[in-house]
């Protein structure tokens, strides 16, 4: 999934990972990849996160925090950022949503994009 929002590109992929996992004790890991690149005239910093995650068991997870996997990255117009991180539910179907706030370096203005809704699945799960 791709979402330009206030200027900031979020891109991101996912994959369940069966070695991490133990289906059963209802314990499902997927890895996710975001990148986020500037498409502004202007630099920006990240500084916070917010993360909605939805399990198909009805279990809403509300994830914040400073930066992402330790890092607040500064990015130049043009620039871009990946990283890797995790997330476990206790189904082998959800989904995860949020937004990052920025800042302008310049200005100190701050502003969120969005990251666009994507969906976590075990892909044995549909057949």
């Amino acid at each position: 999934m791709n979402k330009v929002s206030n200027g900031i590109k979020i891109s991101t992929r996912v994959k369940f990972k069966v070695e991490y996992s133990e289906p059963d004790k209802n314990y499902f890991v997927f890895f996710y990849r975001i990148t986020i690149e500037n498409f502004n005239d202007f630099e920006v910093q990240l500084l916070r996160r917010h993360w909605d995650i939805f399990d198909s068991n009805g279990i809403k997870t509300v994830v914040e925090g400073e930066g992402v996997v330790g890092e607040k990255p500064v990015l130049a117009p043009g620039e871009l950022f990946s990283y890797e991180s995790a997330c476990n539910l206790e189904s082998g179907m959800g989904r995860m949503a949020g937004h990052y706030e920025f800042m302008r370096t310049e200005s100190g203005d701050l502003f969120q994009s969005e990251i666009p809704e994507f969906v976590l699945e075990v892909p044995y799960m549909l057949n």
